[in-house]
């Protein structure tokens, strides 16, 4: 069972920056496309950005220039940084994983971590 748990959110001011990271136990990382999604209260969850398995990174396009993301495949562990942060970037922020190998035997199958939360506030 693939299991995903995120971790480094908190209450962040304005104009600072925030650092998670999702740590993927169960089968190895390298396995997986990880995402970061976000839901802000009331409102849908929504996508922020992708590392691919071949380590390409793609961007909504409100993070474009703001985030940044990379993965340590030998530790399981995906990192996300995000920095110039308004209160509108609050939100519990959620990893998510897809493998897209047809081999695998959890083809697009998807897994999600339970979230951390994100405030940003004075």
């Amino acid at each position: 069972q693939v299991q995903l748990v995120e971790s480094g959110g908190g209450l962040v001011q304005p104009g600072g920056s925030l650092s998670l990271s999702c740590t993927v136990s169960g089968r190895p990382l390298n396995l997986y496309n990880i995402d970061w999604y976000r839901q802000a209260p009331g409102t849908e969850r929504e996508w922020v950005v992708r590392i691919s398995r071949s380590l390409t990174a793609e961007y909504a396009e409100f993070a474009e220039g703001r985030c940044s993301i990379f993965r340590d495949d030998a530790k399981n562990t995906v990192y996300f940084h995000m920095k110039s942060l308004k209160p509108e970037d609050t939100a519990v922020y959620f990893c998510h994983a897809q493998s897209d190998d047809r081999d695998a035997s959890d083809y697009l199958m998807e897994y999600w971590g339970k979230g951390t939360p994100v405030t940003v506030n004075p």
